[in-house]
């Protein structure tokens, strides 16, 4: 059996991961490491905004319900033969997982001994998907419960509200579990055709961190895998504006205290992933100047005790672009309010260089660091399911300039890009 093409790369600080294209199509990535815990990741490039699509040469369109991606995880844990999933992961003193996001379906396990006998486990059960009228209509129950769990819970209303706000059309505004309506339209058949459209194996990665080799992998997926056709996908998106939908969207818990979030929306996102690389590193940056921890900002609102838990965060990727600054105040009108003069404070007086160098070598520390973390499979994954390849990043960060981040900053924030999520307590005006 003619094997594939194993590519190794390194980096300056000496890291190292294994690349092989499977003849299934499947992009396999080992990273060897000596650690206790090994760590695998098997996922699809399939999220909650794929829910309008295509495949090439077949000429039909196919929209279907909010949801159905995260129903599809929980139901491909499901086994022919009744046995349970997560039994036969404990067998072998594993514990698995998995989870669903906007762009992203994985499955995984950790595991201190039988890495190769839980790997394959994972690429056994994944592959062989199992929906009866029956066991999906159960799975309907478990789900809609899960939803009405997440309606109940305010930081979960805080952050789709605020989606809601800032994307009129977009599906980047879809709850990833969906809605009870949404799900009642889901049958074995439409999970079957999602199936084998996204999981087709040249739309999905296999990333390994811990004591194995490419080689043993390889031997692995080959027994494994069963044949299956590979399909080139073609995703559609809604149009979207650049200004946000809504400026201000709100609701009531019975909460102590008002929570806010505020999310600056950005539609400039580029095709080629190197561009989108780079803008991220700088949108980081930016982000951690004003907003970090150490930032004039967030010391302030912690010093005049304004704001409980102030956190800011980003994010950058081929679906979605936006920052959040999020935390618990008594008038969040009064943040907002302090935020926008904050920004437009900085614009007139400049960014500093000395802010930007301190940030960005914290910023490189902290790069170098995930490489000692036992999920270091799952870091990979994200980042190359977004076509950022994790050593790449690295030189873009280290490559980032100040002129740079000072030309994004204008041109992320504005204040047609802004809008504002709270979640008040019962009763509160």
């Amino acid at each position: 059996m003619t094997r594939p093409e194993i590519i190794k790369k390194t980096t300056d600080i000496g890291e190292t991961y294994y690349y092989a294209k499977h003849k299934s199509g499947l992009d396999i990535y080992v990273i060897p490491k000596d650690f206790a815990t090994g760590y695998a990741v098997f996922a699809t490039k399939y999220g909650a905004i794929d829910n309008c699509f295509e495949i090439e040469g077949e000429g039909k369109l196919h929209e279907v319900p909010d949801g159905i991606a995260h129903y599809l995880e929980h139901k491909i844990f499901e086994n022919e033969d009744g046995v349970d999933t997560f039994s036969r992961f404990a067998a072998y003193g594993a514990s698995a997982n998995a989870f669903t996001t906007p762009t992203m379906t994985a499955y995984l396990f950790s595991c201190t001994n039988h890495l190769t006998e839980n790997l394959e486990i994972l690429l056994d059960y994944v592959s062989k998907p199992y929906f009866t009228p029956e066991n999906v209509e159960k799975e309907r129950g478990i789900i809609g419960q899960e939803i009405r769990m997440y309606e109940d819970n305010p930081a979960s209303a805080l952050y789709y509200n605020l989606l809601g706000a800032m994307y009129e059309k977009h599906q980047t505004r879809v709850n990833v579990a969906g809605t009870v309506e949404s799900i009642a339209e889901i049958t074995p058949e439409l999970l079957y055709d999602c199936y084998y459209t996204f999981y087709n194996y040249a739309n999905m990665t296999l990333c390994i961190s811990g004591r194995v080799d490419m080689e043993t992998v390889l031997d692995i997926v080959d027994r494994t895998l069963p044949e299956r056709e590979q399909k080139k996908i073609i995703r559609h998106y809604h149009d979207e504006p650049a200004p946000v939908y809504k400026k201000r969207v709100s609701a009531e818990f019975e909460i102590a205290k008002p929570m806010f979030l505020i999310g600056v929306k950005d539609m400039d996102i580029s095709d080629d992933p190197t561009v989108r690389m780079k803008k991220a590193v700088a949108m980081e940056l930016l982000t951690d100047m004003l907003f970090g921890d150490t930032s004039p900002f967030a010391i302030d609102v912690y010093e005049k005790d304004l704001v409980n838990g102030f956190e800011a965060s980003c994010d950058h990727a081929h679906d979605s672009s936006k920052i959040f600054l999020e935390g618990e105040c008594d008038d969040p009108e009064e943040i907002y309010s302090l935020v926008l003069a904050y920004i437009e404070e900085n614009k007139k007086r400049g960014l500093s260089r000395e802010d930007f160098e301190r940030v960005k070598r914290a910023s490189y520390a902290s790069y170098i660091k995930i490489f000692d973390s036992t999920r270091l499979a799952d870091r990979y994954t994200f980042m190359l399911h977004d076509d950022c390849d994790p050593f790449t990043y690295g030189e873009a960060l280290k490559a980032v300039t100040f002129e740079e981040v000072e030309a994004l900053f204008p041109k992320l924030f504005r204040e047609e890009f802004y809008a504002m999520s709270v979640v008040r307590p019962i009763g509160e005006a």
